[in-house]
């Protein structure tokens, strides 16, 4: 089956300048990710994690090389072209939820539909839609001040996704999270990305989250060490949603998990 390219960078590089210094936040980095990959990234801080992030989504602009994602070359993107490219193309999950505190859990997922001028009734059937989906709804009034930390991170998810955008990149969704929460977010990431075809980076410097990588990638000093190519497995077991011959290792719609392949309830 062939692969569409939704990620591709050419030594892509990225120096700060403090003092006499030359900081490489990143070398040379070569990068490829295919539509609907899910990748996940690890490293120690200071490794380059999220400039490379931030280079992909059009947030920091690298000192040489080239990014093409999206069907754009990011770095010959004007001001006005980055931006559309963000709002329309790109959604981000970050470690802290960057919620606004006076809006409700509902209009903070709005937002993003609103600045785009998409009509009310179609955001607030979009926004109802994603709330039930993460079994939100009951909280769709609160504001983010009255929601716990999971339920806040749930909804940075949410609006990450109000746009329907191609690519979702995640700088440390989890690092705030406790152990339940942190299983429920990559249930969710790894559902966007089998279920959805959404490509979808993530930094993490849990391993667990790492796991649910269809390729893991190991960052040292500013570059691209080593990678763990996975088995890409479906995300529902028969029990669920008829699959097609597919290995399951467990199932997001119920969070059992399965040890051994299964055929049963298939056609």
């Amino acid at each position: 089956m062939h692969k569409e390219t939704a990620i591709q960078t050419n030594d892509l590089t990225k120096i700060y300048h403090l003092g006499d210094s030359d900081i490489f936040a990143l070398n040379r980095v070569n990068l490829e990710v295919y539509t609907g990959q899910l990748i996940t990234i690890m490293g120690v801080s200071g490794s380059g994690k999220s400039t490379l992030l931030h280079l992909i989504g059009g947030i920091d602009t690298p000192t040489a090389g080239t990014i093409q994602s999206c069907g754009h070359i990011i770095n010959e993107l004007n001001d006005n072209e980055l931006s559309e490219y963000r709002k329309e193309k790109v959604g981000f999950v970050f470690q802290f939820e960057n919620l606004s505190p006076i809006l409700t859990a509902q209009e903070n997922i709005e937002l993003p539909m609103r600045i785009l001028g998409i009509p009310r009734e179609e955001r607030k059937k979009k926004s109802t839609e994603l709330l039930s989906w993460l079994n939100m709804k009951k909280r769709a009034t609160h504001p983010p001040h009255a929601l716990s930390g999971g339920e806040r991170q749930r909804v940075a998810v949410l609006i990450a996704l109000a746009n329907d955008p191609e690519l979702i990149l995640a700088d440390e969704p989890t690092g705030e999270l406790d152990s339940e929460n942190s299983k429920l977010l990559a249930q969710v990431f790894t559902n966007m990305s089998k279920e959805f075809g959404k490509t979808i980076l993530i930094v993490t410097h849990n391993p667990e989250v790492a796991q649910i990588g269809d390729k893991i990638l190991e960052m040292r000093d500013g570059d691209i060490r080593g990678e763990k190519q996975l088995e890409v497995l479906a995300s529902f077991c028969p029990t669920c949603i008829i699959q097609n011959n597919k290995l399951v290792n467990f199932c997001s719609g119920c969070g059992k998990p399965i040890n051994e392949p299964t055929t049963e309830g298939l056609s």
